[in-house]
């Protein structure tokens, strides 16, 4: 009997435990700073994420296991290898940009957002998204998946005495909890059928199961995906999407729109690619049914909703990552047919990067805009290029590279390689649903786009934008923009080295 004694590489766990050791020290110093220093620990949040971040790259020399089997080095826990680092670099990434968007938001708060909490809490949820892309068993994934999951559903209600966020964290929360008892239920069946969880050897063993279990390994494997695809939003799980983003503080809905969907589709990569590609004939037509109702149904919600409307701006982008998430839905359903499955989640990655940057960034100027309109209506944004002309082009830029239209490159070259993926794994009936889908979006976005350059009405307000706003604007505006000019490095940074 192999020993349970486990090793550990604490350099290969570094970004993760970094996250999560400066959102012990923010809470236990949270106690001793007085109100009129909270503000340091949001700067103390920030600097952490940046260095958790800064960790990954004594990790790009090789891949790194850890946690594992004395019995059998080959059969480990927790793996840093390329795919890991490039998810982990999105999420902290992702992170980082919410807090810098917290950090105004706190201020503007006046107090009313408990800050040493609100820290905390957004620090473990992002320890536990990094954890997650280098779980190599399934005890691990779904630990990480809730220690992701957890603080977030306190952080959408955080608002104290808010009816709106109250009832967004409550629906968040019931509609989450329900999809992980189902998913765990999945794993019992999964481990009842080969006597593991680690997915290399779930990989091997459910090959050979018994004909008497395999009815009881298929229902696993369907079940287990459930929970993984209500984290991203996938149709029919995505139902607490919009109501979530409007009743969350705004940073907190950027953090979800982009972190949350980086630990679903991550999980869903493992599971299906690693640990049952046998099983393909059964999760790649389920997932190639969910990306076309995803995105269909996702970009039918963004294009009905109403300039006028309270918080219309916030629902169109809620709905809009619902219909995104229905493109990244597509290569990994394309991995189960394609020769090439790096190729295909290669593809996935490169959707996720693009979309993390532009949609974090078109976040930040819908946070802008809410420090003199708080309603965020989609009106709002009339006439924002003669109070805000830099903050319109930006915006303008981030909705046209969603919609895959130049000068947003990178946003066509992300689409173009998803497109790719599903016509090289013969889903052409998909390739054709996805064209229609980003001709319904091209409305949306389009009518958002010119009604930033349209005369406003009334006079142009202006005012101070505070330095972290205009810092997480201007990164990502970066970030889009050199991506648009070398739309190449996210293939290569997206060469996820899985298999």
């Amino acid at each position: 009997m192999s020993s349970l004694v486990q090793s550990v590489d604490w350099l290969a766990i570094a970004p993760p435990t970094i996250a999560a050791v400066v959102g012990l020290v923010v809470l236990i110093a949270d106690l001793f700073v007085g109100d009129a220093k909270k503000a340091l620990l949001g700067w103390v949040s920030v600097g952490g994420l940046t260095v958790s971040a800064l960790a990954l790259l004594p990790l790009l020399d090789g891949d790194r296991s850890t946690f594992c089997l004395t019995g059998d080095a080959d059969v480990c826990s927790y793996t840093a290898d390329r795919f890991t680092l490039v998810i982990q670099f999105l999420v902290l990434g992702g992170a980082l940009l919410a807090a810098l968007l917290s950090v105004t938001a706190l201020k503007d708060a006046k107090r009313e957002l408990p800050e040493g909490e609100f820290w905390f809490l957004l620090l473990s949820s992002a320890a536990g998204a990094a954890l997650l892309p280098a779980s190599r068993d399934l005890a691990t994934l779904i630990v990480a998946l809730e220690v992701a999951s957890l603080p977030a559903f306190a952080l959408v209600g955080i608002k104290h005495g808010d009816r709106k966020s109250s009832e967004a964290a409550l629906k968040f929360f019931l509609s989450s909890v329900t999809a992980t008892a189902v998913s765990l239920m999945g794993i019992s069946f999964v481990y009842a059928s080969t006597g593991t969880l680690y997915l290399t050897e779930i990989a091997t063993k459910i090959e050979n199961v018994d004909s008497r279990l395999d009815t009881l390994a298929q229902a696993g494997v369907v079940l287990t995906l459930v929970g993984f695809a209500f984290k991203t939003a996938a149709v029919p799980f995505h139902f607490w999407v919009p109501d979530t983003y409007v009743g969350a503080p705004l940073p907190v809905a950027a953090y979800l729109s982009v972190v949350g969907k980086a630990v679903g589709f991550s999980g869903l990569i493992l599971v299906t690619v690693i640990a049952l590609p046998s099983y393909a004939d059964v999760w790649g037509p389920a997932l190639a049914a969910l990306a076309a109702l995803t995105m269909t149904i996702g970009n039918v919600g963004a294009l009905r909703q109403q300039a006028t409307r309270a918080y219309s701006a916030v629902r169109l982008l809620a709905w809009s990552s619902v219909g995104q998430a229905g493109y990244i839905l597509v290569p990994i359903a394309a991995a189960a047919y394609s020769e090439d499955d790096e190729k295909a989640i290669g593809s996935t990655v490169a959707y996720a990067l693009m979309y993390g940057a532009v949609n974090l960034g078109a976040f930040a100027v819908a946070a802008l805009v809410a420090r003199t309109k708080p309603l965020n209506r989609i009106s709002d944004y009339r006439g924002l290029y003669a109070s805000r002309p830099l903050a319109a082009l930006v915006l303008g830029f981030f909705l046209l590279c969603l919609a895959g239209l130049p000068p947003g490159i990178i946003g066509l070259f992300a689409k173009v390689t998803v497109f790719s993926a599903a016509v090289d794994a013969g889903l052409g009936w998909l390739a054709v649903v996805m064209a229609v889908n980003v001709v319904i979006a091209l409305f949306y976005y389009l009518q958002w786009t010119t009604l930033l350059f349209r005369a406003p009405e009334g006079e142009p307000e202006t005012h101070r934008v505070p330095a972290p706003l205009t810092a997480a604007i201007g990164l990502t505006a970066v970030l889009g923009i050199v991506l648009s000019g070398a739309p190449q490095l996210v293939l290569r940074f997206s060469d996820t080295g899985l298999f």
